[in-house]
């Protein structure tokens, strides 16, 4: 998983080399994750533009993308796609956790995975404003899909600044009592099989 040295950016990196079940991994320069686009400056952007990237897909919320653009937003391979419902401050959102996430966003997290699937051959990058949260949750999904094991998933997870194993673990342990699984959730959320298939081939 090699971190990339794109100036501007905290958490950067790509998820290629982790390990898949049947002995396989994930693809380099198909899957990377980031932080805000919003502290690119033209070094980073020239980092990343030269990269392959296909499609630049953020996570975050339209009001945040309102008031704090991206800098790609003009790019025609620039997407919106707010990958989780838009908290009111009210919820009880548990910290060992993302199962509010996961329960009351299945069609927004839909969205972002079939956005992975049909993105043209090419780098996809993930990103919203840490690179943690919804960032880490869109990925584990894809990770899930693509084969690769909870406690490697996990552990990607935790290489984020204030991520702990455990989150990501509960998380998908909730996801597998809750819903029979990542597949299923998305399959229930609005992703077709043929989707899910691509994003399989995608990252591997």
């Amino acid at each position: 998983m090699p971190r990339l040295r794109w100036p501007d950016l905290c958490n950067a990196r790509d998820l290629g080399g982790i390990a898949t079940s049947g002995g396989g991994q994930i693809r380099e320069r198909s899957l990377v994750r980031t932080d805000n686009h919003g502290r690119l400056e033209p070094a980073g952007l020239t980092a990343m533009r030269s990269y392959g990237v296909s499609r630049i897909i953020d996570l975050r919320w339209t009001w945040e993308a309102l008031k704090y653009p991206s800098p790609l937003a003009a790019d025609d391979r620039y997407r919106l796609v707010p990958a989780c419902f838009d908290p009111t401050g009210d919820e009880d959102i548990p910290s060992d956790s993302y199962r509010l996430m996961v329960d009351a966003s299945k069609d927004r997290l839909a969205a972002a995975l079939i956005t992975i699937a049909e993105a043209p051959p090419g780098a996809v990058v993930l990103h919203c404003h840490a690179g943690r949260d919804r960032t880490g949750l869109v990925v584990a999904l894809a990770l899930r899909i693509a084969g690769a094991s909870v406690d490697t998933i996990a552990a990607d997870y935790a290489l984020s600044k204030g991520s702990t194993p455990v989150t990501m673990v509960n998380t998908l342990n909730h996801l597998e009592t809750g819903y029979g699984g990542v597949a299923n959730y998305l399959i229930d959320s609005g992703v077709t099989p043929a989707q899910l298939a691509a994003v399989q081939a995608r990252l591997t």
